[in-house]
């Protein structure tokens, strides 16, 4: 993936400009930088949810899995029938991996609607796998995950980046790996910044 000259707004004010990176396969892209700099708004756009004021994002088209704050799980399906209804969004059908990568085994059966909120989010995670895409773009992934629930996490990204999967993600958790760091403060837009558009779908 290939992101050159990007502007990203919020709210209909541009927050980052002029951002530039390459993301090549079998590596890890960390966002840095304080809370409201843009690190949400940037994995949006990238994402697709949104539209970028300016710039250009280069083979993201339909090879992005996206997990951000919400877990996405529908609280009357089982653990097992959530991750069976995203993989068939996805064409596939094997949810084994996903299982045994969150250990989620044990509550298979059990409706996400009455797992506590780190369980949840393994859940949430979880879907990444079946969805089969390479580039992972992940906001905060390891809130409400205990100890060994991040090490879970972090075992899985290892297998993926093994694989041949990038990630792009904003975390101010060490998760072991060699990663490239980008801190979006040093791209913080101009106060009277005005690139001829707004961003009304993020809102």
């Amino acid at each position: 993936m290939q992101v050159s000259d990007l502007s990203v707004a919020r709210g209909g004010v541009p927050v980052l400009s002029g951002i530039s990176f390459a993301l090549a396969a079998g590596e890890a892209l960390v966002l840095r930088g304080p809370n409201g700099a843009g690190k949400t708004t940037l994995l949006r756009c990238i994402a697709g949810l949104q539209e970028p004021l300016s710039g250009q994002i280069e083979g993201a088209e339909d090879r992005v899995a996206y997990a951000a704050h919400a877990d996405g799980l529908k609280a009357m399906l089982t653990v097992q029938e959530n991750l069976n209804f995203w993989a068939q969004v996805f064409g596939n059908a094997d949810i084994i991996g996903a299982l045994d990568g969150y250990a989620l085994r044990p509550l298979q059966d059990r409706l996400a609607g009455t797992l506590s909120a780190g369980q949840k989010r393994r859940l949430g995670l979880a879907r990444l796998l079946v969805t089969g895409r390479p580039i992972w773009v992940l906001d905060e992934p390891t809130v409400s995950l205990d100890a060994d629930a991040v090490a879970l996490f972090g075992a899985v990204l290892r297998g993926h980046l093994a694989a041949g999967g990038s990630a792009l993600m904003a975390t101010h958790i060490d998760l072991g790996l060699e990663a490239r760091v980008l801190d979006v403060s040093a791209y913080r837009a101009a106060p009277d910044a005005d690139f001829g558009a707004s961003d009304a779908a993020f809102l």
